[in-house]
């Protein structure tokens, strides 16, 4: 064996949600051969005109002027071209060596790259919430990502929560933001994705209907309204995610090697 193939990692085996998928073809037409990377771009561009909603395959067939038939010569099922969106996601990226001394900052990383690639598309934290993660491309993110958390020192039943609960939190954050974007943009009859509701105006008026209520009912409400809705979506995501964070580093070891918390 060659050193570069021992540097290489093995690929695992088919998972059992895994979908066949028919073979790439081997045809050289005159015009730009149709291919499985096509396909998942001119779906990327319907999906941002049109919202999942929208995006179908006889869609996605005008948008790169084939027929709908052309397609299923590469993707099996709009099921399949979606999997394939939500797998492109992680095209380039690369988990960190785990560093027990950093595994909060590499988390946080993961975590902010995984906000930023879905609001690179519209809906797209709809498709991420639909898909697991273990399909055979994905595993070695879904391995990385536990080597994190065990090295760190969290035990099993907590390490194999803790990456879904960070992805559904991601997906649930960003899926908020979309629909933000959407109800500002039907309203003001415009295309601009707002940050937050307060560009619209929308957190005075929250900020003053809270500021009316009965003090002796709500004191609490009351007292928290301003830090509820003025916030950048930025500074919101972070204070979330330091929460989880936070409550994850409850279950490492303590210094006599005791458990703060039992799992």
């Amino acid at each position: 064996m060659t050193d570069a193939a021992a540097d290489t990692p093995p690929t695992p085996p088919p998972s059992p949600w895994d979908r066949k998928r028919p073979a790439r073809g081997h045809g050289t037409p005159a015009r730009e051969p149709l291919s499985r990377e096509r396909i998942v771009e001119a779906a990327f561009t319907v999906l941002d005109r049109q919202g999942l909603d929208g995006l179908s395959m006889r869609q996605v067939a005008a948008e790169l002027g084939v027929t709908v038939s052309a397609l299923y010569a590469h993707v099996s099922s709009k099921d399949d071209l979606l999997e394939l969106m939500y797998t492109r996601l992680f095209d380039g990226f690369t988990m960190p060596a785990p560093d027990p001394e950093r595994w909060q900052k590499q988390v946080r990383e993961y975590a902010h790259w995984g906000r930023r690639r879905l609001l690179e598309h519209r809906d797209m934290a709809r498709i991420s919430m639909a898909h697991v993660p273990f399909t055979a491309e994905l595993l070695p993110h879904v391995e990385a990502l536990l080597a994190i958390f065990r090295t760190a020192g969290l035990p099993d039943r907590i390490a194999a929560e803790a990456g879904d609960l960070i992805s559904t939190y991601i997906d649930g954050f960003v899926l908020e933001e979309g629909m933000w974007r959407d109800r500002v943009a039907r309203q003001d009859g415009e295309d601009a994705a707002p940050d937050r509701p307060e560009v619209s105006g929308m957190a005075e008026r929250m900020q003053e209907y809270f500021a009316s209520l009965p003090a002796e009912d709500f004191p609490h409400l009351r007292a928290v309204a301003g830090l509820m809705v003025t916030d950048s979506s930025d500074d919101r995501f972070d204070i979330g995610l330091e929460i989880i964070l936070r409550g994850l580093a409850s279950y490492l070891p303590d210094e006599r090697g005791d458990r703060r918390r039992a799992p």
